[in-house]
């Protein structure tokens, strides 16, 4: 570990950005309180709220129906997920005149690394990238930003003043500006861990920062807590990259889909999205697992294993028999929700023949392999799913498979709609017969 004597970081916090995205893309909406939803249904809840909002007491997870009754006069728009990862890549186009973004954490949070003269004068640089921001995109989408001396107390600094804010922990003032915040201001530190701090008789930040290392790894059961430890002295503390483990979707059914038969059409849909981003990112799975969630609360899970694939074919063919097997158990029920997962992933080309594979099998599976690189290939040609196996139906609130997660931005080809009409695969299927 090294403990910098310098600001080295740089952390934007976007305020409330799927509301003030919406204020930003749609004018008529800036002078009201905004609340966002994730489908077009008075039982759903928000995802997100401007700061307006906040005020009447609406937070993320407020019923729309509550929402209303607090703030007669909020919008409530169906969340554009697309627009915002459009809105997203402009804005890191923005901060890169700027300085250099070192590492997208979300769709609203990102990480800068400072060098050399940029770490004299924050101040001006963070006003530059504020006016800058300004000008591109209008007074509401606004950003808070935080500089530390790394990436952990960056973070907690671009929070400590929204919105809008600017705050800046130098080295030199630890742990001054950090006394007022409470245990759950900081990153890692969930109401649960709170609770086993408290156990511990550490109540405060003051008393968190006068712990040892060794006390520290003790109460937190794990190394974490000498990264903690490290982390809110500033020390910069290598991050260990993660390995990819999975690709999966998940969807919660509006009241319309809640039928074995759409939750079949919901499921396929999921699943070759996740196929989609398996092979953009040259992986194999040989695991796949389903869960189905009813509406009486009944859970369903099972998993099954093939040969490494990476083709549609032979995912939607054991999805299907896993879904006919669970939905025969739980009765033909109403579902509520449902997931999809590929695992036992690997890069594709690291697995070898299996020998006892039938020379048939073997021949069918790289067919599939054939044809759905060219389905995948017709797709990105035209920007839009032209193509499929099977039909494709989206259910109700869209974005199927292409919702932003915390830590998952995704790619604008990810929202690629299906046409009434698919195009022929005649050209596709000259070289092989299937």
């Amino acid at each position: 570990m090294r403990q910098p004597t310098e600001i080295e970081s740089l952390y934007l916090d976007f305020d409330g950005f799927f509301a003030n995205a919406e204020k930003t893309l749609t004018p008529e909406l800036r002078d009201r309180p905004v609340g966002v939803l994730p489908l077009a249904s008075k039982h759903t809840s928000l995802i997100a709220r401007c700061y307006e909002a906040k005020r009447f007491g609406i937070e993320r997870g407020t019923r729309a129906l509550e929402a209303r009754q607090l703030c007669p006069d909020i919008a409530l728009p169906i969340a554009r997920h697309d627009e915002y990862v459009k809105l997203h890549h402009r804005i890191l186009k923005v901060v890169d005149r700027f300085v250099p973004v070192k590492k997208v954490w979300s769709i609203d949070e990102v990480e800068c690394a400072l060098i050399g003269r940029e770490r004299k004068n924050v101040e001006a640089l963070a006003h530059h990238i504020k006016t800058a921001l300004r000008a591109e995109f209008g007074e509401f989408l606004t950003c808070s930003i935080g500089f530390a001396p790394n990436q952990f107390l960056a973070k907690v600094a671009a929070e400590m003043n929204k919105p809008d804010g600017l705050e800046i922990l130098h080295p030199a003032d630890l742990p001054g500006p950090l006394l007022r915040l409470s245990l759950t201001d900081l990153p890692g530190i969930s109401s649960n861990m709170e609770q086993r701090l408290v156990k511990a008789n550490i109540c405060s930040i003051e008393t968190l920062w006068n712990l040892t290392p060794k006390h520290a790894r003790a109460i937190w059961h794990s190394v974490e807590g000498e990264r903690m430890w490290a982390q809110l002295r500033g020390f910069a503390v290598s991050q260990h990259e993660t390995t990819r483990r999975m690709f999966g979707h998940g969807r919660i059914l509006s009241s319309d889909w809640r039928t074995p038969e759409k939750g079949r059409d919901c499921l396929r849909l999921l699943t070759a999205k996740a196929a989609r981003r398996l092979r953009r990112e040259n992986y194999t799975a040989s695991a796949l697992s389903i869960s189905l969630s009813t509406q009486d609360g009944r859970c369903w899970r099972r998993e099954t294993r093939f040969f490494p694939a990476r083709d549609d074919h032979t995912f939607l063919q054991e999805m299907g028999r896993l879904y006919d097997s669970g939905i025969k158990l739980l009765g033909q029920p109403r579902l509520k929700k449902l997931s999809v997962i590929l695992h036992g992933i690997q890069q594709a080309g690291q697995t070898s023949d299996d020998l006892f594979e039938q020379t048939e099998t073997r021949t069918s599976r790289k067919r599939w392999e054939t044809l759905t690189d060219a389905m995948d290939m017709l797709n990105a040609r035209n920007g839009n799913c032209v193509v499929s196996l099977g039909i494709r139906k989206e259910p109700p609130g869209g974005y199927a498979g292409a919702k932003i997660a915390f830590g998952r931005v995704p790619e604008l080809n990810d929202f690629a709609m299906t046409p009434n009409a698919a195009r022929t695969l005649q050209k596709v299927l000259e070289k092989h017969e299937y």
